[in-house]
C-alpha cells in the first residue's frame, strides 16, 4: 500500500495554485514537493500545513492505494 496524493494536485488546479504558490505558503521545501510528486512519505506536520492552507481535511488531499 502507498499514500496516493492525486488528489492534492487536483485540489491546486481548482484553486489555481501552483506547486511553487504552495511552498510560498506553506514554507515547505521543494524537496517535499517532490517527494509528494513521488507519492513518498512525508511528514504529518506537513500534511497539516498543506489542509491549513488548503482549508480542507487529510481525505481531500491523499488516499491510501494497494500497488
Amino acid at each position: 500500500m502507498y499514500m496516493d496524493y492525486s488528489k492534492l494536485w487536483k485540489r491546486l488546479i481548482e484553486k489555481n495554485m501552483t506547486k511553487t504558490d504552495l511552498m510560498e505558503e506553506t514554507g515547505l521545501s521543494s524537496r517535499i514537493i517532490a517527494k509528494l510528486s513521488k507519492n513518498e512519505t512525508v511528514t504529518t506536520e506537513t500534511i497539516l500545513k498543506i489542509c491549513t492552507c488548503l482549508n480542507c481535511d487529510v481525505s481531500d488531499i491523499m488516499e491510501c492505494k494497494e500497488e
